[in-house]
């Protein structure tokens, strides 16, 4: 059958769902994208969460993914209004002395920043840094039987798979390099001294020096409202407030690809399964949510460290025992009294996100997943912990407990915004073996529950959908 008559859906409009259906736009199918909230993005939406004015990124906030991905590096999505702004350093990690330790886009002046560990750094990531082209499409998909880089990844194997704390004992002197390193690991939402923590590390500061850590004009609904564009000229639909309960609601199509977690594809799909794989997706383990809280302000953010203002991103936890400490207390089922805090303040570098000479600013951290305790206390007592007066500078919070998170995007389930736990037991497989394929031959999966798993890149989607069109 020529491709023009064959019909795609794809249920979910985040990053990777649209990445999905642009593949499938591009190779000539008529494309319909079905998704449950009022506007597209899932979790890249960017929504008047406080005051009017105020423009608060309900997920992610900095996308060095996006800007390092593969895939969306091909289409033309500055055509469509997509600006990066750059800020001046990638992350700020404050420290009780007042200082900060600042992760530099350029590499030669991290390597003076971090003094007697400058050196070391180099030899870590440099290597990463300086080929990220080559790493990029070899880690963003599946593991390949026969990569193109067999070296690159069998570096980046060796150095990425002891634990964080391990390798951070080993390779460092200094403390204020150990915590920046720490950090970097925690954006795995998984304990320090677990395997694989150290990989996080190496790929984050990796990021930072190949491409920085951008944010996107506007908020993190310019990456959708570009994506949906560029789908649109090739003729893709996007069908908004439009819950697909079940695929057979959509009436015949080709191929579905669905941009949802294994819970929410056994719903969909359920009778469409073999009970083989239902009982296979059963056994899909979500990993720990977040507590997250926005934030409109009436002035920047009062750092000790004035420094921080020069980042979008700040890493709020102290040493790396404290960040190891918080992030063991979430992967046990307890609760921080010093979290580990992300925080991220785009509105310093892109005004267009506040009334003038006022700022938003988000942040969350990690907790058991679908935890009920209000964190709310101990974020704010750790970001005063840094930035004394902070609490005299809010005009209105709005808070978002794992359950208030699930609401908005059904895909985080119960706060996991990850997709899925990322441990060693998920890593190489998610959600099963079949990677995107599932028992049906014209229904695949294609969130962040496969691989490369979370985050702002679409490879998820462009992967599946490349299957797919093989298969078809």
């Amino acid at each position: 059958m020529p491709a023009l008559q064959r019909r795609a859906v794809v249920i979910g409009s985040g990053p990777n769902g649209l990445a999905a259906a642009i593949v499938l736009a591009q190779a000539g199918l008529q494309v319909d994208v079905y998704e449950a909230e009022p506007q597209p993005g899932g979790a890249a939406r960017t929504l008047p969460l406080t005051l009017p004015g105020f423009l608060h990124d309900f997920g992610s906030a900095v996308h060095p993914m996006a800007l390092a991905s593969p895939f969306f590096s091909t289409l033309p999505l500055s055509d469509y209004g997509l600006e990066w702004i750059q800020p001046p350093a990638p992350l700020a990690h404050p420290l009780d002395d007042g200082t900060a330790v600042i992760l530099e886009r350029d590499l030669g002046a991290t390597e003076v920043a971090l003094g007697e560990d400058g050196k070391q750094w180099r030899r870590l990531f440099g290597p990463f840094a300086e080929h990220w082209t080559e790493l990029a499409p070899e880690i963003l998909r599946p593991v390949a039987l026969f990569p193109r880089h067999p070296f690159l990844l069998a570096r980046l194997g060796l150095l990425g798979f002891p634990s964080a704390t391990a390798a951070a004992g080993f390779w460092f002197k200094n403390a204020r390099t150990k915590a920046l390193f720490s950090g970097l690991a925690a954006h795995s939402v998984l304990a320090l001294d677990e395997p694989l923590t150290a990989a996080f590390s190496i790929i984050f500061a990796a990021t930072a020096h190949a491409v920085g850590w951008p944010i996107p004009r506007g908020g993190a609904r310019s990456i959708t409202t570009a994506l949906c564009g560029y789908l649109a000229s090739l003729g893709g639909k996007v069908h908004l407030s439009t819950r697909v309960e079940n695929l057979a609601s959509l009436g015949p199509f080709d191929v579905a690809l669905c941009d949802v977690t294994p819970q929410q594809l056994l719903r969909i799909a359920g009778d469409r399964l073999s009970s083989g794989y239902q009982h296979q997706l059963e056994k899909y383990r979500y990993g720990p949510g977040v507590f997250k809280v926005d934030y409109a302000l009436s002035d920047p953010i009062p750092w000790k460290a004035t420094e921080c203002g020069r980042a979008a991103t700040a890493h709020l936890g102290g040493t790396i025992e404290e960040v190891a400490a918080s992030e063991d207390a979430m992967r046990h089922g307890r609760i921080a009294e010093r979290p580990f805090v992300l925080l991220a303040q785009p509105s310093l570098f892109d005004s267009s996100r506040a009334p003038a000479g006022r700022h938003v600013a988000w942040a969350y951290c990690h907790v058991p997943n679908g935890c009920e305790v209000d964190m709310l206390p101990r974020i704010e007592a750790q970001i005063e912990r840094f930035a004394p007066g902070f609490r005299d500078c809010v005009l209105q919070r709005r808070v978002f407990s794992p359950a208030a998170l699930e609401a908005m995007d059904a895909n985080l389930i119960g706060g996991d915004i990850g997709g899925g736990a990322a441990d060693l037991r998920q890593f190489l497989f998610r959600p099963t073996r079949k990677y995107y394929a599932t028992s049906a031959k014209d229904i695949y999966i294609c969130s962040s529950s496969t691989p490369p798993g979370g985050g702002v890149h679409g490879m998820c989607g462009y992967n599946a959908a490349k299957m797919a069109l093989k298969r078809l």
